[in-house]
């Protein structure tokens, strides 16, 4: 039972483009021994010793270069090793001679047997056909293979005085032989090939899809920390501010700082566990009151004559806490106006505008406005920012209404 459950886990431990490599060079392996019973049968004992003596070395060496041609040229497809153009040159050359050398040695009468330098003829050019297709690049130089094995081998029969019938035979036989061979291995080798694309984008895609997740978690982690963190910022300062006048008020400044510090590392935990998702109310209200803590003037104006679906409200919900970061940090703003308009036909809106707006950005552009352009555009939605005249920044975000049907909960 352990052996066999050793050999099924030395099997199952492969992944599928593995497994197909394995089977395709066992395979070849099998087209070798193939390769090696029929010359073994060309070389039967109605051949005289010498003959055979002469032809054994020759075949063997054939052989080891069919093998050894058909592995490095699968490396060298996957992209392993460089295409073993020498190795191919080699076994090409090594055909056409021992060809030549048998149909000499056929009229000069050493082997008397009819049929066995037709096998023998065919058996080589046909396994040679099949290793050297394997080291070609293109379809087109694949198919060229059989033509000129055939081409060689009525050649070759001819130019050892041959019938045309005979040579006509010998060319007929290479050609089909080597035509399924080529066919046969050009697929085994582009198969191969496919496979192993096939794997290789399937990691690409897993990952791309980490990668995504990751620039997910630091967009929504940037979304959280940005407005908590500027919000501590400027209640520190105004506690400081309260300090250094001796005023009560400092202590519950401080109190404030500490609550919002405690909420942002809830928030980080439930960001970090992939579940907080932002809640459309709860970010008006809650913007509400930082840009008013902060002596701002904020209107939130809402004309919404239907539900909203949570996937629309979270991407809005992270557009009002991304403006209403930037409204803190940049700028000095007295006064912002958010509207959220949803009519019963058409597409939703949702404005941010702000005074105060500096004529110049102060630094290069931040991420949060490329996030929320990418939480939009799942929706099929679109995000524009800019100056809106008269020292004022304006920030619209629009979802198209096929995106805003079956909601549970109204705005």
């Amino acid at each position: 039972m352990g052996s066999v459950s050793k050999l099924t886990g030395w099997w199952q431990g492969r992944s599928s483009a593995a497994k197909v490599e394995l089977y395709t060079r066992w395979s070849f392996h099998l087209m070798m021994a193939f390769q090696t019973l029929g010359i073994l049968t060309g070389l039967g004992p109605e051949i005289p010793s010498t003959a055979s003596t002469m032809l054994v070395v020759p075949c063997v060496v054939h052989i080891a270069l069919c093998g050894l041609l058909s592995s490095r040229a699968l490396d060298w497809a996957l992209g392993r090793r460089e295409r073993p153009v020498r190795l191919a040159t080699a076994l090409g050359a090594l055909t056409a001679a021992e060809i030549v050398g048998l149909l000499a040695l056929r009229a000069a009468g050493a082997i008397t047997q009819e049929g066995a330098t037709p096998a023998l003829v065919v058996n080589l050019v046909a396994f040679a056909s099949g290793s050297l297709t394997l080291a070609l690049p293109r379809v087109r130089h694949m198919l060229c293979i059989p033509p000129a094995a055939t081409a060689l081998a009525a050649c070759a029969a001819l130019a050892a005085g041959r019938s045309a019938g005979e040579a006509a035979g010998y060319a007929l036989g290479v050609f089909l032989t080597s035509l399924l061979l080529t066919l046969a291995c050009g697929f085994s080798s582009w198969l191969l090939r496919t496979v192993y694309e096939l794997d290789h984008a399937r990691d690409a895609q897993a990952r791309l899809a980490v990668a995504e997740e990751r620039l997910r978690f630091g967009r929504d982690l940037h979304d959280v920390m940005g407005r908590n963190l500027a919000v501590i910022a400027l209640k520190s300062e105004l506690a400081v501010q309260l300090a250094r006048r001796e005023r009560p008020e400092a202590v519950d400044q401080m109190v404030e700082v500490q609550r919002i510090a405690r909420e942002s590392q809830r928030e980080v935990r439930d960001v970090v566990r992939g579940y907080r998702e932002a809640d459309l109310a709860a970010e008006l209200e809650g913007a509400r009151g930082v840009l008013a803590a902060a002596g701002m003037d904020c209107r939130v104006e809402v004309d919404s004559g239907r539900s909203l679906r949570p996937e629309v409200q979270s991407a809005l919900g992270w557009v009002v806490r991304e403006a209403t970061t930037n409204v803190l940090r940049h700028g000095d703003a007295r006064s912002c106006l958010i509207r959220l308009t949803a009519p019963e036909a058409g597409a939703l809106t949702l404005v941010v505008e702000n005074d105060g707006a500096p004529e110049a950005p102060a630094g290069p552009p931040g991420s949060g406005l490329a996030g929320l352009r990418e939480r939009l555009a799942v929706l099929d939605g679109t995000l524009e920012a800019g100056p809106a005249g008269g020292g004022r920044f304006r920030l619209r975000a629009r979802i198209p209404e096929r995106h805003l049907q079956e909601p549970e909960a109204r705005v």
